[in-house]
């Protein structure tokens, strides 16, 4: 069976997974509509049993196709490390290199450093995921990561490159609107922009901000771009990094601060890539520019 596959199959699968049509799969891959349908028609034939169910809404997944996805994923990643590793061998600064960052880092803090990167290195592919999920370096799911957290994994060289440092923080307006708390126990009576979903993280952070809780939020949303948003269109009061405040106002700052060490994460087997080397430098630098590591 694993011989009839091939990956351009699996490749398709994913597409209809994400886009949960056959149209909408053959518009992302470039392909025919009827393509499609026959890569998923030969791999339901070869599983013997259905992956998608059809409706006039699109096709949802069977319990086997969620089965299957995880393991579809690392194939498309593992392949898409073997591209990178194969078009960036030699000596030259050139070839692909994919980094992972959180949203607030890659949004806010790299991209000028990576045009620079790639001004000096034309030759230079860069691929950037912003997302606050750890992406594995072991499985290839990226080259080079930025974490707030320490690699466990001894196959993992990591740089640490300084503390990120966040406060609360308003914009002036709303601060002129509401006044300005001068007590922790003042923040029960204002707008708080903070988080959906729980994390272990803001679990850990909540020991220092007990007020910090889902049900005490006005704005709520996982996503720390639209928190940002939030803080700097004068909503309410928001966990902001300090180098990024710019002219929001830092409130109750001797009651509450907070550090996230960072690192910067590259897997052993590239950090003698030429390519790899570059960026991971490159990055380096940035980072510690932001944390003021450099002072």
């Amino acid at each position: 069976m694993g011989s009839t596959i091939g990956w351009e199959y699996y490749r398709t699968f994913l597409a209809v997974l994400t886009e949960g049509s056959l149209s909408g799969a053959a518009r992302a891959l470039g392909m025919t509509q009827p393509t499609a349908g026959r890569h998923i028609a030969a791999m339901e034939s070869s599983f013997g049993q259905p992956l998608f169910i059809r409706s006039r809404n699109g096709l949802s997944p069977t319990e086997g196709a969620i089965a299957l996805r995880g393991y579809a994923e690392t194939m498309r990643d593992t392949a898409a490390a073997l591209e990178r590793a194969a078009t960036g061998r030699g000596r030259e600064i050139a070839g692909t290199v994919r980094i992972s960052a959180s949203e607030v880092i890659g949004t806010e803090i790299l991209p000028p450093m990576l045009a620079q990167l790639k001004q000096s290195h034309p030759l230079l592919r860069l691929e950037l995921v912003t997302t606050n999920r750890v992406q594995d370096l072991l499985r290839r799911e990226a080259d080079i990561a930025v974490r707030m957290t320490p690699p466990k994994q001894e196959s993992l060289i990591a740089r640490r490159v300084g503390d990120v440092k966040l406060g609360l923080y308003a914009h002036r307006d709303y601060l002129r609107r509401h006044g300005v708390p001068s007590a922790p126990a003042d923040l029960t009576r204002h707008a708080l922009i903070g988080f959906d979903e729980e994390t272990p993280y803001l679990r850990a952070a909540r020991r220092q901000l007990p007020v910090w809780t889902r049900d005490a939020f006005t704005f709520r949303t996982d996503s720390d771009l639209a928190q940002l948003a939030l803080i700097r269109a004068g909503c309410g009061i928001g966990i902001c990094q300090t180098a990024l405040a710019g002219d929001l106002v830092r409130v109750l700052p001797q009651q509450y601060g907070f550090i996230l060490p960072t690192w910067i994460i590259v897997h052993e087997d590239l950090r003698a890539s030429p390519r790899c080397k570059a960026t991971f430098d490159a990055l380096v630098l940035c980072l510690q520019r932001h944390t003021g590591a450099l002072g």
